[in-house]
């Protein structure tokens, strides 16, 4: 069986690393590689792989964003999300987005491959711990959507500005004017109740949008 897999993660060690163990299995090859959120959609959307395995933490586009923008573009690809945090919330937010599995990166080693089976056969794939909390997260109700829930494009805009780009900066990566990136960022703060980017980089922070050195 020929299988065509995309792997994102912004560390090339990493990357290295997947395509070692993937590769491995008789018939599985990386057809292609990012290093971000964005640089995952556009491969995907010409690519049109079997699996894209996708770090949820990428620069530029996370792998929530990520992974709803790679259903639209390339709706037959299996979406495996790969996590340093076994968050119930992440979880649940995955595969609300599309995501059929999720995969804490401390089991890739030994359950990668059983993963990215189940993945092929349109199966979802949670190990048991992480099963355990998403079931304990749905059944709290915690995965109702918010009040101030953003839009796509204001989670996009709110993880460029939480990276400390300009309006400017956000409005040339998506090609938007810097006075509409200063609307959304003006909506982005009333909807969040907010008052200043560092009460974003926070929030960003908490919601796991962009990742820290800790």
């Amino acid at each position: 069986m020929s299988v065509r897999i995309l792997v994102a993660d912004d560390h090339g060690v990493v990357r290295r690393g997947l395509r070692a163990l993937l590769e491995s299995r008789r018939g599985w090859k990386i057809c292609g590689e990012a290093a971000n959120g964005r640089e995952a959609v556009e491969r995907a959307k010409r690519l049109k792989p079997d699996v894209a395995i996708l770090d949820i933490g990428m620069p530029g586009l996370n792998g929530v964003e990520a992974t709803r923008q790679i259903r639209k573009v390339s709706s037959k690809t299996e979406i495996l999300i790969l996590s340093a945090h076994g968050s119930e919330k992440l979880a649940v937010e995955v595969l609300e987005a599309g995501a059929r599995g999720y995969l804490v990166k401390e089991e890739a080693d030994e359950s990668l491959m059983l993963a990215v089976d189940a993945l092929l056969r349109h199966v979802p794939y949670l190990t048991p711990g992480i099963a355990k909390l998403v079931a304990r997260e749905k059944r709290g109700g915690h995965h109702k959507a918010p009040k101030g829930r953003l839009t796509p494009r204001e989670r996009e805009i709110a993880q460029l500005l939480a990276e400390g780009k300009t309006n400017k900066e956000v409005g040339a990566v998506l090609g938007i004017s810097a006075k509409t990136v200063e609307t959304h960022r003006a909506n982005i703060m009333l909807k969040l109740n907010l008052h200043s980017i560092t009460d974003l980089v926070h929030y960003a922070i908490r919601n796991k949008m962009i990742v820290t050195n800790e």
